[in-house]
C-alpha cells in the first residue's frame, strides 16, 4: 500500500503526461500497465543515477534502511544465541512473531515454561537464564521487535526473591544485570512492579542503575532513574 518515494513522469513533446512510474525503496518499479511491481536487478544503480541528477535523498534513505536491516539481523542473531538451548527448536517460531505481528499466546508461553522447568530445576539458575536472554537483542525498553517480549513475559512469573537471588549469585554478570534492568523498568513488566522493585536491596538497585547509565540508551536510563534510584537520591 506504500505510495512510493520517487515518481518518474513521462511527457510528450507538448509536456502532456503520457504515464508515470513510481520507485519503491530502491527495490521495485510500479506502473499501472503491470499486474505487479517489477523488481530491479540492481536498484542501487538507479539510486546512484538519481543522486547524480540532484536527488540524493533516495540513495541516503536506502543506505539508512540497509543499515537498519543489518542491525536488526544482528540483534535477532544475538537474541537467538542467548536463548536457553532447551528452546532451540522453537526459535524460528518465536522470531516469526515480529514478522507476523502476532503476540505471544498463553499456549506458547505454557509450552516454554514446560521446557524451562525441567531444564533449570533450580529457580535461581532459571532466573539467570531468563535474565541473560532478556538482556539480549536490541536491549530497548520500548520500540523493540515483538519476539523480544518473550523473556520478559516469562520473568513476570518469577518471584522477585528468585530474581534478587540470581543477581546476588556469583554467576551473575553484566548480561544478567542488563536483562534485569530491561525487565524491571519496562512498561507494566510485573503485576506488582512498585512493590517488587522496593524489595530489591539497595546495593543491587545501585548496580542496576549503573548498568542502565552505562548502556547509552537514554530511554532506559530515564526509566531506571525513575524506578531504581536510591531513596535519598530521588
Amino acid at each position: 500500500m506504500c505510495a512510493g518515494d520517487v515518481r518518474f513522469e513521462f511527457l510528450d513533446a507538448s509536456a502532456g503526461q503520457l504515464t508515470a512510474v513510481v520507485l519503491h525503496h530502491g527495490e521495485a518499479l510500479r506502473w499501472d500497465g503491470w499486474e505487479s511491481d517489477a523488481l530491479l536487478t540492481d536498484g542501487r544503480l538507479l539510486l546512484l543515477w538519481l543522486d547524480g541528477h540532484g536527488a540524493p535523498g533516495p540513495l541516503r534513505e536506502f543506505g539508512e534502511a540497509e543499515r537498519r536491516r543489518e542491525r536488526a539481523q544482528q540483534e535477532a542473531a544475538h537474541w537467538r544465541a542467548a536463548m536457553p538451548t532447551a528452546l532451540d527448536d522453537l526459535a524460528d517460531r518465536l522470531l516469526s512473531l515480529s514478522q507476523t505481528g502476532e503476540r505471544v499466546s498463553p499456549d506458547l508461553l505454557n509450552a516454554l515454561r514446560e521446557r524451562l522447568e525441567p531444564a533449570f530445576p533450580d529457580p535461581v539458575a532459571r532466573a539467570l537464564a531468563l535474565l541473560a536472554w532478556c538482556g539480549a537483542g536490541s536491549g530497548r525498553c520500548s520500540g523493540f521487535p515483538l519476539h523480544e517480549e518473550v523473556p520478559g513475559l516469562l520473568l513476570k512469573d518469577v518471584p522477585i526473591t528468585a530474581i534478587v537471588a540470581s543477581l546476588q549469585d556469583l554467576r551473575a554478570d553484566s548480561h544478567h544485570y542488563a536483562g534485569a534492568v530491561r525487565h524491571l523498568v519496562g512498561w507494566k513488566c510485573r503485576r506488582k512492579q512498585k512493590k517488587d522493585i522496593a524489595a530489591v536491596p539497595e546495593p543491587v538497585r545501585i548496580r542496576l542503575l549503573q548498568e542502565a547509565r552505562a548502556s547509552g540508551d537514554h530511554d532506559k536510563q530515564a526509566r531506571a532513574e525513575r524506578w531504581l534510584a536510591p531513596t535519598r537520591a530521588r
